[in-house]
């Protein structure tokens, strides 16, 4: 779908994401969500970890950041929208007005099939999408308020260097908090952002100062934890 030699071409990326099941939920109930409510995805089959991370939206943060890297896209032409079905996957909007997107049923044995059997594709076991049945799709922006992981990842983002590799520490030490009950869901985001506010950046230029930058991130953010519990 992305044509890597017409870069040129591609006006922006979107990725989509479900919004988790807090999507239309108020601040206020979002403030008494349990664990077992945060891994209990409507679409998905996920592991513990990754289903906070799309209940909170910082999975879609971190992918806004592998999808700069990986295709070499400005942070500014990425976009995200909350797509509630999670049929369409991705979508590349061209200069010419089109737009090309990649729709299939919410299992990851779709690109675990596809990566295993690339160039080509293969056979896989998964239920046939039936447009029909669905009947209709629906999309809406995230809302900044609600899902503020998002705007974190951005600004990770932009500024570059060790940042990214903070926010991703950080969000790992504080998802694993709220599963413990050590923490409320709103906390992941606000002791990330605390996290990343008390360590200056520095430039990745090589593994030990990538490794020392995401220790010093758990270390603050456990520390972040262990006041939380006090």
């Amino acid at each position: 779908m992305f044509d890597f030699d017409r870069r040129d071409a591609v006006e922006e990326l979107v990725l989509t994401a479900s919004g988790g099941p807090f999507r239309g939920w108020s601040q206020e109930s979002m403030r008494r969500v349990t664990p077992a409510q945060a891994v209990a995805h409507p679409n998905w089959a996920m592991g513990a970890k990754i289903s906070i991370d799309s209940a909170t939206m910082m999975n879609k943060g971190l992918e806004i950041i592998e999808a700069h890297h990986l295709f070499a896209v400005p942070e500014e032409k990425i976009s995200v929208l909350v797509h509630p079905q999670s049929v369409v996957h991705s979508l590349v909007r061209y200069i010419d007005g089109s737009v090309l997107a990649q729709l299939g049923q919410p299992d990851m044995r779709t690109p675990i099939a596809y990566t295993l059997a690339w160039p080509g594709r293969m056979a896989a076991p998964i239920d046939r999408l039936d447009l029909a049945k669905l009947a209709s799709l629906t999309f809406e922006q995230p809302d900044p308020s609600r899902f503020p992981a998002l705007l974190l990842a951005r600004e990770a983002l932009r500024a570059g260097g060790t940042i990214p590799t903070l926010l991703n520490a950080a969000n790992e030490v504080a998802v694993e908090g709220f599963l413990a009950g050590r923490i409320g869901f709103l906390d992941i985001a606000r002791i990330v952002e605390h996290t990343l506010d008390r360590i200056p950046r520095e430039e990745a230029d090589d593994l030990e100062t990538v490794l020392a930058a995401d220790d010093e991130a758990r270390r603050l953010t456990r520390e972040a934890l262990r006041s939380k519990d006090g």
